[in-house]
Formats: C-alpha cells, sequence, structure tokens
C-alpha cells in the first residue's frame, strides 16, 4: 500500500511537471527596431538563438516570430493590443507603458532585461544652428516618436538642462515622428521641413559623413553611459512562461557574448538585416566605440523615471529598478 501510494504519488508529480510544461507557449511574438542598440536581438534572430535555448530548457520546438518596430508609440498600442510578447525598445518608452499598465493585469508590462547603450546625435543641415538655444519654429526635429520615443525623452532632458527643468518641453513643437531610415534620407536630401535628426548609430554615423551635416548635442555628454534600450514583455507572458523567459534572456546573453568575441561576424550580421546601406568596416568602428555596449544589465534607467516622474509623463512611478524588472535580475548590479 505504501509503495503504491509513492508510485501515485510520483506518477501524480510528473503529469504536473508535464501540464506545465505543456503550458509554456509554443511560440513566442518578439519586435525590434533599427540601429545598432538593437544588434543583440538581430543576432538573436539571425542565429535562432531563442530555438536553440528554448529546445535546451527542455521546451520543445518553438518558434520566434519577429517584427521591426520604430517608436515607442507603435509598440505600446502592439502590446496593449496582445499582439507582441516581448520587446526592444527605448527606456523611456517601456517606462511609460510601466506606468500605464501597472495593477492592471490584462495591460502590466515588465522589464525583462537591459539591451544597450550608445551615443545618440542631434544632428543637423542647418548650418545656423550650434546648439540647442538656436533652434526656432522654422525647425524640425525628427526621432521615432514623439514626447515618449528614447530620442523624445532624452531631447527633453536635454532642453531641462539648456533652458531651465520647468521648460523641459520647450522644444516639443518642433519634434517630428518620423523613423530612422526615412528621417536619415529626409535630412541628407535637404528638401523636406525636417532639418535636424535626434538618433543613434549607424544613421548618425552615415549622417555626418556629409558636410552639410553637423552634429548639435552628444547624449553621452549630458546622460554618460546609462542603458538607453532594454527588452519588455507582458508580464502575464513572464509569469505564465518563466522557462520560456528564461531562454529567452539566456540567448540575449549568447548573443551579447557573439558580439564581443566575434564583432567581425556580429557587424556582417548586422550589415545583412540593416535597411540603410552601411559597410562592415563602418559597423566595426561602431563597435569599438567606447560609447557603444551591450549588457542585460539595466544601468541608470531610474534616471529616466524620476524625470518623467518630475515631468508629469508617468502617474506611477517605480520606487527602485527592481520594481521595473523580473526576479531573475535583481541579483545583478542595476540602477
Amino acid at each position: 500500500m505504501r509503495l503504491f501510494s509513492i508510485a501515485a504519488i510520483a506518477l501524480a508529480l510528473t503529469g504536473a511537471l508535464n501540464s506545465a510544461s505543456a503550458q509554456q507557449a509554443n511560440e513566442i511574438r518578439i519586435s525590434k527596431g533599427f540601429g545598432i542598440l538593437y544588434l543583440p536581438l538581430i543576432v538573436m534572430q539571425e542565429q535562432k538563438l531563442i530555438e536553440a535555448k528554448a529546445a535546451e530548457a527542455g521546451l520543445g520546438t518553438v518558434k520566434a516570430s519577429w517584427f521591426t518596430f520604430d517608436g515607442g508609440n507603435v509598440i505600446n498600442d502592439a502590446m496593449i493590443a496582445g499582439t507582441l510578447d516581448v520587446a526592444g525598445i527605448g527606456a523611456p518608452g517601456f517606462i511609460t507603458l510601466w506606468s500605464k499598465g501597472k495593477g492592471n493585469p490584462k495591460t502590466e508590462v515588465i522589464g525583462v532585461s537591459g539591451l544597450s547603450s550608445t551615443s545618440l546625435y542631434l544632428n543637423t543641415n542647418n548650418p545656423a544652428i550650434k546648439s540647442l538655444k538656436d533652434f526656432t519654429e522654422k525647425d524640425k526635429i525628427a526621432l521615432p516618436g514623439v514626447k515618449t520615443s528614447l530620442s523624445a525623452v532624452v531631447l527633453q532632458m536635454a532642453a531641462a538642462a539648456e533652458f531651465g527643468r520647468e521648460n523641459y518641453a520647450k522644444l516639443d513643437p518642433l519634434t517630428v515622428g518620423l523613423g530612422h531610415p526615412d528621417a536619415l534620407a529626409a535630412l541628407m536630401a535637404g528638401r523636406t521641413e525636417v532639418n535636424s535628426h535626434f538618433t543613434s548609430p549607424p544613421f548618425s554615423y552615415l549622417e555626418l559623413k556629409d558636410p552639410k551635416i553637423h552634429r548639435v548635442l552628444n547624449s553621452v555628454d549630458l546622460l554618460g553611459n546609462i542603458t538607453l534600450d532594454v527588452v519588455f514583455a507582458n508580464k502575464r507572458f513572464t509569469q505564465t512562461n518563466p522557462k520560456l523567459t528564461e531562454a529567452f534572456l539566456a540567448a540575449l546573453e549568447e548573443a551579447n557574448e557573439l558580439i564581443a568575441k566575434e564583432p567581425k561576424k556580429a557587424a556582417d550580421i548586422f550589415v545583412r538585416a540593416s535597411p540603410v546601406k552601411v559597410s562592415e568596416e563602418e559597423v566595426l568602428g561602431i563597435l569599438a566605440d567606447k560609447d557603444t555596449l551591450f549588457s542585460t544589465t539595466p544601468n541608470g534607467v531610474m534616471r529616466f523615471a524620476e524625470f518623467m516622474a518630475l515631468a508629469g509623463s508617468i502617474k506611477a512611478q517605480p520606487a527602485s529598478w527592481q520594481d521595473l524588472f523580473i526576479p531573475q535580475l535583481h541579483g545583478k548590479k542595476g540602477s
């Protein structure tokens, strides 16, 4: 009788484990954007790292479906609509959605990891513009999403530093929502109202090859090397798919390792995926830049959250960076 009970318990536990495994999603829908900030995700897609890590975790065949969205507003809408599970995004866009969804099981999101840091350049083809003070109502600044995108919030932080915190939105009326590839084309053509672009590599580098274009602002001078892009997910997805979430993290760590150890291979992957023409040598130069960093550890994201709370652009404010991210990251030295 005792042996029967032990066998029954073992059978029940096996069934429970099989049931839990069966409940794991067999597809993960991910979005990435344009530019070097998304290189780890581009590597993950090209090398099929999520599929490999999911198989190693005993999850069987998992399909990774990839999308490309440029701008926090578009990504936020897709996440709220339930058409995305995981997304790479500028830290401010994620914080906006985290604040909006907090406490609502249907729309609540959570950070999965840090992603990348680099230098954002505000470039212009207007020779009269030497600093933020030189912008007038005749000038238009292209960025991926008005008010909530990474470039938009960094521009607000720069305006607060230049004109005083109460004037953080001074340049907002000059901004135009435009994807980086389209903004690059507009700036270099010089035939539209857009005469400035706040962007990341390789677009910033490509623009400055044109002698008619010069740099007005470098984000690193303002913020230092903090995490600019993060990965976040529908919170319910991470809770119901813990093993798949961990497989995603493992795949991201492997992508970062490949970039560090095999930069030439990473550069080749980026060149083939890039929507604009860029050479392997140019990408290798960007990867060699001390301001270009890839890490799953969130660094400095609370600076964005604190600024956005003071500016009134978010209502719910995290008490610490751990509030924003999954428990698996809490042992890291984030900020």
